[in-house]
C-alpha cells in the first residue's frame, strides 16, 4: 500500500531491457537507474520497482532472511532467464525460503505471436507454449514463469489477471502505445 511508505525511504527502479541483468541495490541513490530487469535487496527502506503494460511483473521475498526483489519478465526476460537470475541472485545473497508474487500479464489465450517465435521460446521453456482463444500460435509468459520460480522451489502466490481482458489494467495489446503501465513493489520495513 502506498500509505505503508515511510519519510526517507528510497525507489530503486531500472531502465528496463528486456533482458536477464539483475541489480543489486545497496546505497546507491534513488535517482540512478541502471539497464536491467530485476532489482535485490537486504536494504530496509528501499522501494523496489518494475513496470509493466502486458509483461509479468514479479515481486520475491526471502521472509526469514531479510530480502527482497522485483522481476520485469516479459517474453525475451523469459527466454533470458531473468527469473531464474532473480533467484540465483537471492539465493547467492543468503535468501533460503523465496515467496514469488505473480502479477498481472496477458494470458496465454490473448497473447498471439507468429509460430516460429512460439517455437523459439517454446525450446527454452516448455511450459509458455500455447494457442489463443482463437486457434492461433500464443505464449503463456505466466505460465513460463510460475515454471521457472517451481523448478527453482520457490513459493508462488499468482495474483495474476490478464491485462487484455481486464479494463482497469493498462495493457500494451490492447491499447497500443499509447498504454500507461502497472508497477510491482516491494520492500523491506525498517
Amino acid at each position: 500500500m502506498l500509505d505503508d511508505f515511510a519519510p526517507g525511504d528510497v525507489l530503486a527502479d531500472v531502465h528496463q531491457v528486456h533482458g536477464a541483468i539483475v541489480d543489486v541495490v545497496e546505497d546507491r541513490a534513488g535517482d540512478q537507474r541502471p539497464r536491467a530487469d530485476a532489482l535485490v535487496t537486504g536494504r530496509p527502506g528501499v522501494v523496489l520497482a518494475v513496470r509493466a503494460a502486458d509483461c509479468v511483473p514479479v515481486l520475491f521475498s526471502a521472509p526469514d532472511d531479510g530480502l527482497v526483489g522485483a522481476a520485469h519478465c516479459g517474453r525475451p526476460g523469459l527466454a533470458a532467464g531473468v527469473v531464474s537470475a532473480t533467484v540465483r541472485a537471492l539465493r547467492g545473497r543468503g535468501a533460503r525460503r523465496l515467496v514469488a508474487w505473480v502479477g498481472p500479464h496477458v494470458c496465454g489465450a490473448c497473447y498471439e505471436v507468429p509460430e516460429e517465435m512460439r517455437a523459439e521460446v517454446g525450446a527454452l521453456e516448455p511450459a509458455a507454449v500455447t494457442t489463443t482463444t482463437w486457434g492461433t500460435p500464443a505464449l503463456d509468459l505466466g505460465a513460463g514463469v510460475r515454471a521457472q520460480l517451481e523448478r527453482h522451489d520457490v513459493e508462488v502466490v499468482d495474483v495474476s489477471r490478464c491485462t487484455r481482458e481486464s479494463p482497469d489494467l493498462y495493457s500494451y495489446r490492447r491499447d497500443g502505445r499509447h498504454a500507461g503501465r502497472l508497477a510491482g513493489l516491494i520492500r523491506i520495513r525498517p
